[in-house]
């Protein structure tokens, strides 16, 4: 019994195999000339089918998402242009302003240097002023000094001149005499 079921499962097996064998040697479905019109029809469905839900669906979500973009863009560009004009404005006041500050800072300097050439021009005519002081008061002094040199060159020299004539001579002479060779003597040198 046993090997009778082995024997008729052994059986009903290669039927089986043998019955797969003659369909693998015929045609390929999709080529089987026989399956060509419900191929096609099916096709046609599946083709209308997909064609509606692209034209329905799809498509106007994708051009929905392209005019979003397409407005995106151009908003993005406006608002670059916008911010580069805004940019631009900015530079050209703070380029303004930095003139500005230099031609301020040069007139600044300029005020210094005045200023400073002022004090140093008040500083010299002061300067000045006290050297002439002090030169005239020099002048003053030597020409007190000359002075008194000369009143006493003349005592010296009437001095000096009667010793050289008490010695010459050995007599003492008159103080008027010697007073008026003197003074006659200077006169001449000058």
């Amino acid at each position: 019994m046993v090997t009778t079921a082995l024997a008729q499962t052994a059986a009903e097996t290669a039927a089986e195999h043998t019955e797969i064998a003659d369909s693998a040697h015929g045609a390929f479905p999709p080529f089987d000339p026989s399956t060509y019109l419900s191929q096609l029809i099916w096709l046609a469905v599946f083709f209308g089918l997909l064609y509606y839900l692209l034209s329905k669906m799809v498509l106007p979500r994708i051009a929905t998402i392209l005019e979003e973009r397409h407005d995106r863009i151009a908003d993005d560009l406006a608002e670059a242009e916008k911010l580069k004009r805004e940019s631009d404005e900015a530079i050209a006041a703070y380029e303004q302003a930095l003139a500005e500050a230099r031609q301020r800072a040069h007139g600044i300097a300029q005020d210094a240097r005045d200023k400073a050439k002022a004090e140093v021009e008040d500083e010299r005519a002061k300067a000045e002023a006290e050297l002439e002081e002090k030169l005239q008061a020099a002048e003053a002094r030597i020409g007190e000094v000359r002075d008194k040199a000369l009143a006493e060159v003349d005592a010296i020299a009437k001095e000096t001149t009667e010793a050289l004539v008490e010695t010459l001579s050995g007599e003492a002479p008159a103080d008027a005499d010697v007073g008026s060779a003197v003074s006659a003597a200077m006169n001449e040198r000058r």
